[in-house]
């Protein structure tokens, strides 16, 4: 029967691609991770893994332990979290990985509420978009994860060109905390940003720009969108820094979609035009846990203070 340390050494293995990047993740030799692995394959009588230039691959074995390890490690670091915080309360740390607009917005606000209400109750941050931070909780890496998601249809499916599938929430607890709109982002100086201009835009009006684009989930929806006004957007660039996209719609670059969220949290927004656009556009924004992490008091206390702290999120995002 293979041990809970091969499983977190298998388990490092198949995240990095790497002997070297799991050996310094676990603090391991690399000859001691390969070691292991190739007492793994022996005892299972099959390989898991195979080389294809510098990057280790999973073979079909391999993809299947490392589904079995991440739903092994997870069950267990649950249970160890839960016994952990039924002993100490709301006492501990709790890991919350987060997409970049809500870090700047929505986690600050809700730490700073935890610490005055729970000052044992430590939160650890890891910046991740949403499919890796799934990919995190399911792995047992981190206990909440602060998602978004576009409505049923506004994404690509995996076969998709823009490989931007929105993550599977199956067999998670998921709370819905807020819906955030989209608006679009215009240089200073755009015909369709005159004066303090009201009334949105019809998508279909920005069929004929430059457009800069986002992560891959948000770059998928823009494509969607547009497809559905009619249109193929012209992509001249794409980046997961909103500051860069600021900065490119402010030099005429091109226009942009962003959501209400990331427009709050980016002090250089006064240097573009943000305008309501038609047919209206939005996201949800989620908090995700296991079903078992959702018992554990300290893991509770985290999203109900995420739910609390939304009025003021709304509020300043608004306003």
């Amino acid at each position: 029967m293979l041990e809970v340390r091969q499983l977190k050494i298998f388990q490092a293995v198949a995240r990095t691609g790497s002997y070297s990047a799991a050996a310094r993740h676990l603090g391991y030799t690399q000859p001691a991770i390969s070691q292991q692995v190739k007492a793994m394959e022996r005892q299972l009588g099959t390989a898991l893994v195979t080389r294809s230039g510098h990057q280790l691959q999973l073979t079909e074995a391999g993809e299947a332990l490392r589904r079995h390890a991440a739903t092994v490690l997870g069950s267990l670091d649950a249970a160890e979290a839960e016994i952990r915080a039924l002993t100490e309360l709301k006492a501990g740390t709790v890991r919350l990985a987060a997409f970049p607009s809500a870090m700047s917005t929505l986690v600050p606000k809700t730490i700073a509420r935890v610490r005055a209400a729970e000052p044992e109750l430590r939160i650890a941050l890891v910046e991740a978009e949403p499919p890796e931070a799934v990919a995190m909780l399911r792995a047992g890496e981190c206990e909440i994860a602060l998602l978004f998601d576009y409505p049923e249809g506004g994404v690509p499916d995996s076969e998709s060109s823009c490989d931007a599938a929105s993550p599977d929430l199956s067999e998670l607890s998921v709370r819905p905390l807020f819906t955030d709109r989209l608006r679009v982002l215009l240089p200073l100086g755009h015909e369709l940003a005159g004066g303090y201009r009201m009334s949105p835009l019809q998508l279909s009006e920005l069929a004929h720009e430059k457009w800069i684009a986002g992560c891959p989930q948000c770059r998928g929806y823009l494509i969607d969108a547009c497809g559905e006004a009619g249109f193929h957007p012209d992509i001249s660039f794409a980046t997961e820094n909103l500051g860069a996209v600021v900065g490119l719609v402010a030099e005429g670059l091109g226009v942009a979609l962003a959501t209400e969220l990331a427009i709050a949290g980016i002090p250089a927004v006064g240097a573009v035009r943000s305008v309501a656009v038609e047919p209206a556009m939005q996201r949800r924004i989620l908090a995700v846990t296991l079903p078992k992490l959702e018992k554990v008091p300290a893991v509770r206390a985290v999203i109900e203070e995420l739910q609390a702290t939304v009025p003021l999120v709304e509020t300043a995002v608004t306003g």
